[in-house]
């Protein structure tokens, strides 16, 4: 921003990375320590801690990783599995679609269950493969939790109840990257094996962490797993945690300083609070979406996003020209259509440490752009739609009244 000025603030609606809160900024303007010092394995202790708890589980185990969400992705296949292992694999959207490519470039025999984009995972078609798996060669199912590029959530407590319907013993790897501290997550009661994000999505932190849990079941699996791995390797992190030191090599002093900030912040908002704000502002956005006349890529309202809609354009409308136009003329960042749906869908993101007067205004510059690109919509009528909703229910700020 700084080689392209513009007044005010960048308006930054991707879904992810997202605007950093001040307090965190603040929380990272601070000078390089010593890692071996007795100050940061006490931080790092504290933080080990306090994640289980946006994670919702007691018994596994985080990992800190200095990587992003790919990183943490690698992180979770070769410490648990081994080439040649079967897992399944659904395949709704772009980011799906990675880790897929990822796991056969590690050498994993993936099923790839195939939906249309805008769908979410077939749940049908792994019920039947895990019905005639009986001789359990099924090793693992990767399923991303909400696919960033349609704005698709998958229901992970159905997949859960599947394993266990047949009884079957595959791990349960879930990518959570744009999902965890936004959408409604539950390792433990969902039997959840390994759980992963990334720091610059609903944390709100630079990116530059790859945060992953493993349950002790995962942990067992890593003992046996013949995956290549030294960066990411699991056992390297629990013979530090053994001895207290915690860190196989040095981590990001701003960042484990940052993430104590933005944990504070969740916690002082409250997790329930802040899943339950993501709620109203991915239904206050799909409102204004509907009063556009404009469809979301998502097929099913079971499978909303509460962290980014992407909004399918008119044939004639290039939605690429939709995001240029943000940036060009008011200074507002979305998202673009990735691979199958380039072109064709813009992507709003609403996750982090937003509020709904912010969306607001996210909504009136899409509603300017529209018009810009010659969509006829009425001005005022999605964020009208949007202000009725919220008005309803935005609740009174907890540490004002």
């Amino acid at each position: 921003m700084d080689y392209m000025y513009a007044p005010g603030k960048n308006h930054l609606f991707v879904p992810g990375p997202v605007q950093i809160p001040d307090q965190v900024i603040r929380a990272m303007n601070r000078n390089n320590e010593d890692y071996r010092s007795p100050a940061v394995p006490a931080l790092t202790k504290t933080l080990l801690e306090d994640i289980k708890k946006i994670f919702k589980t007691t018994s596994g185990t985080p990992f800190l990783i200095p990587t992003t969400g790919t990183g943490a992705w690698e992180s979770a296949l070769t410490n648990t599995l081994s080439p040649g292992d079967r897992i399944i694999s659904f395949l709704i959207g772009q980011f799906s679609l990675l880790w897929i490519d990822q796991q056969q470039r590690l050498n994993f025999n993936v099923d790839v269950v195939e939906s249309d984009w805008g769908e979410g995972a077939k749940l049908d078609v792994l019920a039947s493969k895990l019905a005639a798996d009986t001789a359990h060669t099924i090793k693992a199912i990767c399923i991303v939790h909400n696919e960033t590029a349609t704005g698709v959530t998958n229901n992970l407590s159905k997949v859960r109840k599947l394993l266990d319907e047949y009884r079957h013993p595959a791990l349960f790897l879930v990518d959570g990257v744009s999902s965890i501290c936004a959408i409604d997550f539950r390792m433990d009661e969902w039997g959840i094996d390994v759980a992963l994000t990334g720091s610059q999505k609903a944390l709100s932190l630079p990116t530059g962490m790859g945060i992953v849990c493993a349950s002790p079941k995962a942990l067992e699996a890593s003992k046996t797993a013949k995956s290549v791995r030294v960066f990411f390797d699991w056992k390297d992190y629990i013979k530090f945690y053994n001895l207290g030191t915690f860190w196989p090599y040095t981590p990001s002093i701003q960042l484990l300083y940052g993430l104590r900030a933005a944990l504070d912040l969740i916690f002082e908002e409250g997790l329930e609070n802040v899943i339950e704000r993501h709620r109203r502002l991915g239904k206050a956005t799909r409102l204004a979406v509907e009063a556009w006349g404009l469809k979301n890529c998502t097929q099913k309202e079971e499978w909303f996003s509460d962290t980014v809609t992407a909004v399918i354009v008119p044939p004639h409308i290039n939605s690429s020209e939709i995001v240029r136009r943000a940036w060009q003329r008011y200074n507002l960042s979305l998202g673009l259509g990735l691979n199958k749906v380039a072109g064709k869908v813009f992507r709003i993101g609403h996750l982090g440490h937003l509020n709904e007067l912010q969306l607001l205004g996210c909504l009136a510059g899409v509603e300017m752009i529209l018009k810009d690109v010659g969509y006829p919509v009425k001005l005022g009528s999605g964020v009208a739609a949007a202000s009725a909703y919220l008005q309803n229910n935005i609740p009174m700020i907890p540490s004002r009244i």
